[in-house]
């Protein structure tokens, strides 16, 4: 065989490698973004008193992506991490949900999303009114996010500050 033909057949399964890793991330990335809107929706009615969560287009999906760059310098990845995820409503922080994204896998970080009530809009008139019996005090129709979020890592195994992204 040739030194050119070695060369490349190295490079196409450098390619194939690169491509499998791109195709890996980006699987991880969807399913991420899964777990964050299961989350959102079982809060919905027990946690978040609403009817409908409504979520800027791109937002849960920057939040995945986000998450996954920051577990990519963990010892065991994204199988390490504890995520929990809070929303900021009226300057107040109520926990949602915490995901443990392989519970087989001892964590070595905790991230904690938090979520923003989007401040800027006016509430829907639906809201003042409520139709029925299905609506008790304090519910509200929909709640709006704000496209801003905290994420907030702390590594388990160290002693030093937590990483904050702020966006």
């Amino acid at each position: 065989m040739s030194e050119t033909a070695a060369s490349s057949d190295v490079n196409d399964w450098d390619q194939d490698l690169a491509a499998n890793t791109v195709n890996e991330e980006e699987q991880m990335c969807l399913y991420l973004t899964k777990l964050f809107e299961n989350s959102l929706s079982r809060a919905k009615k027990t946690k978040l008193h609403c009817s409908e969560v409504l979520v800027p287009e791109r937002l849960i999906g920057q939040i995945a992506w986000d998450v996954l760059c920051l577990s990519s310098s963990e010892p065991c990845g994204l199988r390490g991490s504890v995520i929990y995820i809070n929303m900021e409503i009226e300057n107040m922080c109520k926990r949602l949900d915490r995901i443990v994204y392989d519970s087989s896998v001892v964590p070595t970080f905790e991230l904690t999303l938090v979520l923003k009530q989007d401040g800027s809009s006016w509430p829907s008139l639906r809201d003042f009114f409520f139709i029925g019996t299905c609506f008790a005090p304090g519910f509200r129709q929909a709640l709006r996010l704000s496209p801003g979020f905290r994420l907030i890592k702390k590594k388990l195994y160290s002693s030093s500050a937590g990483t904050v992204i702020e966006c």
